[in-house]
């Protein structure tokens, strides 16, 4: 009897669990998902209806959020400056950071990815002061080159950080073969490693990315009304007598699309390259 009933106790207790692990899942991105909610709500309600709590979800929209921040023109402005320096400081960070990780990771140099974990812990704030008087007197402060610069500060750390490990994990003999046929250690680095590690590339290049689109401490100290990211663009909406929060929602919003669909395409790309490794394999 026990043996017979032991099957469907199994399934039941699988069933419970699985229904558990669903709650849970639920609760936990309800949570998350909940200031999400309301800042997209709140770009769509007049500053009275923002700050009562009464509204709730249920208004009549309005557009005129909206429509005041991309007339000001500022935002516009601000978005394409973050995307500018997040392109640029990425792409430059990777050139840099996944070779040396390869070698890291490949040579066994556990000192250097020793000195990168303190450079990864390193506060960023405690290099203001001195970064801001070289560029200053380089002539450099309020140019896209310094905020490029800074942000590569923290990109290439944290890329070859992810990457070292990614290419530890590479079996050595795809590599010793490739030697074998003739080719450098560059050559088998280029031609092997370098395309089974696209996907790891792609996750460490989105998060430096997603890094440089929120970064607001480099850009408040090394920008000027000309080269101004998003983040502090949305400052600009905070006064000390008022808030405009209509409007500080409709920009939050707008600055939110682009590394949401940074996420979803990354996600796409990074599937699809493990699903094609995995059949080549």
């Amino acid at each position: 009897m026990s043996a017979t009933l032991s099957p469907a106790r199994t399934r039941r207790g699988r069933r419970y669990g699985s229904w558990l692990r669903g709650i849970a899942i639920t609760l936990v991105t309800m949570v998350f998902a909940l200031p999400v909610v309301w800042m997209f709500a709140a770009a769509f309600k007049t500053n009275v209806q923002v700050t009562d709590p009464s509204v709730g979800l249920w208004f009549t929209p309005t557009l005129d959020n909206f429509r005041a921040v991309v007339e000001a023109g500022q935002i516009v402005r601000s978005m394409g400056n973050s995307l500018l320096v997040g392109v640029i400081s990425t792409l430059l960070s990777a050139v840099i950071a996944v070779p040396a990780a390869w070698a890291v990771g490949r040579f066994s140099m556990h000192r250097t990815g020793s000195v990168i974990l303190v450079a990864r812990i390193v506060p960023a704030i405690s290099l203001l002061v001195p970064w801001y008087y070289l560029f200053a007197r380089m002539g450099l402060v309020g140019s896209y080159t310094v905020l490029i610069l800074s942000h590569m500060f923290v990109s290439v750390p944290l890329i070859m950080w992810i990457m070292i490990s990614f290419f530890a994990g590479l079996p050595v003999e795809l590599e010793e073969a490739a030697r074998t046929d003739g080719l450098s250690a560059f050559g088998a680095f280029w031609r092997i490693s370098l395309p089974l590690a696209a996907p790891g590339t792609a996750t460490a290049s989105l998060l430096a990315f997603v890094f440089s689109w929120n970064n607001f401490m480099f850009a408040l100290v090394f920008s000027d009304d000309r080269t101004q990211t998003v983040p502090v663009t949305l400052f600009n909406f905070i006064s000390y007598a008022s808030t405009d929060w209509g409007g500080l929602m409709a920009a939050a919003s707008l600055i939110t699309v682009p590394v949401v669909l940074a996420a979803v395409i990354g996600q796409k790309y990074l599937v699809a390259g493990l699903t094609s490794g995995a059949s080549k394999g």
